[in-house]
């Protein structure tokens, strides 16, 4: 079993949340109910979560809802915990080389943060 913990700036405010909060009811329940899956299954299905090609070990979660397509980001942090730094809908076949700098980035400031 995972734990899903969201990244959170220096300030405190939290993009994954923020997100969420932005979503239409139904796509934020299938957000939670993929988000759910990855916590719980122990083989979770690459449709539902998979590792993204040289990114420094970035994982996103993938969740289709209609013809609406969503992206959360994060890294493990350990074999267990999993640390979601970004999120968002993705329009283009490719993930966009600008959004795995920026999940790169938050990851290496929530672990340079987390040594102090």
């Amino acid at each position: 079993m995972r734990t899903i913990i969201f990244y959170r700036t220096d300030s405190g405010k939290c993009p994954v949340e923020k997100f969420l909060d932005s979503l239409k009811p139904k796509q934020a329940k299938k957000v939670l109910w993929v988000l759910q899956l990855v916590e719980e299954l122990d083989r979770v299905p690459t449709q539902y979560f998979k590792k993204l090609v040289s990114t420094e070990d970035i994982w996103e979660v993938r969740v289709q809802v209609g013809k609406d397509i969503f992206r959360l980001l994060g890294f493990f942090e350990g074999s267990r915990l999993i640390v979601l730094n970004h999120a968002f809908q993705k329009k283009t076949q490719k993930t966009p080389a600008r959004v795995i700098a920026l999940a790169k980035k938050r990851k290496r400031d929530y672990l340079r943060r987390k040594k102090k």
